[in-house]
């Protein structure tokens, strides 16, 4: 058995013996793979940077994104251990963790922008700069518009403008809104969209508990089943164009409740009620007339009666 390397010093024991870790060092990329990049720091003498250490930002990347075979880099010490021939290096603590004054850069209320990274059903998951991820959850994309999923709004790698509502710093996560960049409409619109209102508006949409109906300003309201009948017994489809009357206005939910067929409802009961009062002032308008003849006929018996004594007086 024999060993060729024993023929030339051990390069680990020519290292300097003042390194240590914390310090920075350069080296050049001999291998790379996958989960990192092996450094050369001085002949023989190896050390690994995992992709992990290559950036503050938590999204999976492959250890190419960040170099590769050749290249010159300055990194830092993480780990040092000289028995066993092993180095870990990073090259991200060569920067300063944004979370470590996340308050003062992203305060609550400031307003950034921000580059989509990825959806989920609940929200956006955006970057605002490497190593700052935040979500904007799906209620706080749009003050109008019922969003189901977050792709109908954005796409990913799109620029989005968000404000900073919360700061987690433990998760290292921020809560995002978008709406909050506009003033909340709904304080305007409880003046136009008030009850009894009556708006034009297009069927978008039919669900099983209603549908969902585009009104003026952007706005979408909501119409149950028995909200969407016409006046000739039909049910009322996707695409028509119809007046709906506004039967309930929640602004804490921000929903609008319609009502087409209480149009043609409320007119039939008016109607009736007009009809009604009709009567019932005819029948005021005929009393009168009916007691005055008799009022009058027994007033005259009584000046008769009056007469007739008097000379019936007389004679006697």
């Amino acid at each position: 058995a024999l060993r060729r390397k024993q023929l030339h010093p051990d390069p680990w024991d020519s290292l300097d013996a003042d390194l240590k870790v914390g310090d920075k060092v350069k080296g050049k990329v001999v291998v790379m793979a996958d989960y990192g990049a092996f450094v050369e720091i001085a002949p023989g003498v190896e050390g690994l940077i995992h992709v992990s250490e290559m950036s503050w930002s938590q999204h999976l990347r492959s250890a190419q994104d960040f170099m590769k075979v050749g290249d010159e880099v300055e990194a830092v010490i993480l780990t040092l251990d000289r028995e066993e021939r092993k180095m870990s290096l990073g090259i991200k603590q060569l920067k300063n963790d944004p979370w470590e004054n996340i308050e003062v850069k992203y305060p609550i209320g400031s307003k950034h922008t921000a580059k989509v990274r990825n959806f989920t059903n609940f929200g956006v998951f955006v970057e605002i700069e490497e190593g700052v991820d935040g979500l904007i959850h799906i209620s706080d994309l749009s003050w109008t518009k019922k969003i189901k999923h977050p792709s109908e709004f954005t796409q990913v790698g799109s620029d989005i403008d968000v404000q900073v509502l919360e700061i987690d710093k433990d998760n290292r996560r921020l809560s995002l809104g978008h709406k909050q960049l506009e003033e909340n409409p709904w304080d305007v619109l409880e003046t136009v969209f008030t009850v009894g209102s009556i708006h034009p508006g297009t069927i978008i949409e039919m669900q099983d508990k209603g549908g969902v109906v585009a009104l003026p300003y952007g706005v979408e309201g909501f119409a149950t089943p028995k909200h969407l009948v016409k006046e000739d017994g039909t049910q009322a489809q996707v695409d028509e164009k119809l007046d709906f009357k506004v039967i309930e206005f929640n602004k804490d939910n921000k929903r609008i409740f319609l009502s087409h067929s209480r149009i043609f409802e409320d007119e039939a009961k008016a109607e009736k009620n007009e009809a009604r009062k009709a009567r019932r002032q005819a029948k005021k308008e005929e009393q009168p007339a009916l007691n005055t003849p008799i009022e009058r006929t027994t007033l005259g018996d009584l000046e008769e009666l009056a007469a007739l004594k008097e000379k019936l007086s007389g004679k006697k």
